[in-house]
């Protein structure tokens, strides 16, 4: 961003540069929230345990480390691409729960973390759609279900509202639960790699959830 202007009509507008080509666009908004750029935590960055960004260095998949097996890591810390929130953090707690049981069992990892996560889009001071996508960005099934305009975007508002409200009752309550999103009533549970639909979809092999130091590679 390199400047905000008003037009003839008193509306805010942002110009962008595109870094790429250089070229300016305009976009008029109403609220704007500005991310400075992120510099790596110390703790992470001198420990050993982070990638070139400072981020812990693990699996996208299994939130295992790629170097050290007995290091496991979730929430804003992940080095691989993704959009940092609080339900991304939600949807890989059952994943790292999972996976770090099976560990200190001396089992093969079997969660699979699907890139899921999830922020609401505020277009005004009661009014909201919705932002969601899996893995390299890919959009979620219900990404920008909301249009971002209409009374819709105030009834999602409010059901937005409640929903975070709820939803962080229950995670920092302090309940003995199984954690979300299947919280008191059983723990979630992962087809063996070999049988995993999302690896199926996605044409992966199951050696992508082996930590590098055992994984097997298949002949060409």
């Amino acid at each position: 961003m390199v400047e905000v202007k008003r037009n003839s009509s008193n509306q805010k507008v942002a110009v962008f540069r595109n870094v790429d080509t250089n070229e300016l666009i305009e976009k008029d908004f109403f609220t704007g929230c500005i991310n400075p750029t992120s510099k790596p935590v110390s703790v992470i960055a001198e420990s050993g345990l982070g990638d070139a960004n400072g981020l812990m260095d693990v699996n996208k998949y299994t939130l295992q480390h790629n170097r050290y097996e007995n290091v496991f890591s979730f929430g804003d810390a992940v080095g691989f691409e993704t959009t940092r929130t609080h339900n991304a953090a939600i949807a890989q707690n059952p994943v790292i729960k999972n996976n770090l049981i099976r560990f200190m069992q001396g089992k093969e990892l079997n969660g699979v973390y699907d890139g899921y996560s999830y922020q609401p889009f505020l277009l005004g001071d009661n009014h909201a759609t919705n932002f969601s996508h899996l893995h390299d960005f890919e959009p979620a099934p219900l990404n920008h279900t909301i249009p971002h305009y209409g009374f819709l975007t105030n009834r999602y508002f409010g059901r937005y509202i409640k929903m975070v409200t709820s939803q962080d009752s229950s995670y920092s309550g302090f309940t003995k639960n199984h954690g979300p999103f299947m919280n008191g009533y059983v723990s979630k549970e992962y087809d063996e790699p070999e049988h995993n639909e999302y690896l199926q979809e996605k044409g992966l092999d199951p050696q992508v959830l082996v930590h590098p130091s055992k994984r097997q590679i298949a002949p060409q």
